[in-house]
């Protein structure tokens, strides 16, 4: 699991051309934290591009490594409750990745803009989870889409959608950010584009799917769905031989969504 989240920091970077980031948050912000931070790589990064901010990453679960830049630290904390941290005092919070992670995804942004600094800004990287393609070799009724249709299904009877992708520039905006700008990325699944760049975009976003499959499916269909643990590991290799042929030119949608605490007003807390 932990190897396949620092696959999938590598693949996003390289998305996003290098970038951690895409908030226009300038060159010195002194407080930020990194919600659901993992293995704490992204915070990692941060808190060596920023050494004169203070950075902490959250996670429920202790993955994080023991050394760590001095000006980052790591708290065991779960975001879907009530936030302890000071209203008005993060210049940027970041949140990446928490598909099936969440179950009240309004809540978790009214937190975040309770305790964002007025001019401060959110940012919420997701992934839609749902294969496709641009030329029929992944249709509707294809296996790919039907894996993606099937975890889709079984996440929203658990109540903590795989769907976010389709909801958190609007929720963003509900929740009182401003200036909300959405970007769009679509990362192709193997190595069969042409272009060099989307092809190793490709390559690591087919080995972090492959190191994904079981984490993502185990849970949700044995525990949701009841499968036998049989039928979900033959549904996990025939997924993994469906990513592997390159006659499926497949690919998912990714967003980047940030947004403005807008300046010269209060915390939400009261509202």
């Amino acid at each position: 699991m932990n190897d396949q989240l620092d696959i999938g920091h590598h693949m996003l970077t390289l998305m996003l051309d290098g970038k951690l980031f895409l908030a226009p948050i300038g060159s010195n912000p002194q407080k930020v934290l990194d919600v659901g931070t993992g293995t704490g790589i992204w915070a990692i990064d941060f808190a060596d591009q920023f050494p004169s901010a203070e950075v902490i990453g959250t996670d429920i679960s202790p993955t994080q490594p023991s050394f760590a830049p001095p000006n980052l630290r790591f708290e065991l904390d779960d975001a879907q409750l009530e936030w302890t941290y000071r209203p008005d005092s993060f210049d940027y919070i970041h949140v990446r990745c928490m598909l099936g992670a969440i179950q009240d995804w309004a809540h978790l942004y009214h937190e975040i803009y309770k305790c964002t600094k007025p001019g401060g800004y959110i940012e919420h990287l997701e992934i839609s989870i749902m294969f496709k393609s641009e030329d029929g070799s992944v249709t509707e009724d294809h296996f790919m889409a039907q894996w993606s249709k099937t975890l889709l299904r079984a996440a929203e009877q658990l109540g903590k959608t795989f769907a976010i992708y389709d909801f958190n520039c609007e929720m963003i905006t509900k929740a009182g950010f401003v200036d909300v700008v959405e970007k769009k990325f679509k990362v192709p699944v193997g190595t069969w584009p042409s272009d060099p760049k989307m092809k190793e975009l490709g390559q690591w976003n087919m080995l972090f799917c492959l190191e994904g499959l079981e984490s993502w499916s185990l849970y949700l269909l044995s525990t949701v769905l009841k499968w036998s643990y049989e039928e979900i590991q033959v549904h996990i290799m025939t997924m993994r031989k469906h990513i592997l042929d390159r006659k499926n030119h497949a690919y998912y949608d990714i967003n980047v969504v940030y947004g403005r605490k807008p300046e010269g007003l209060s915390d939400m807390s009261d509202n």
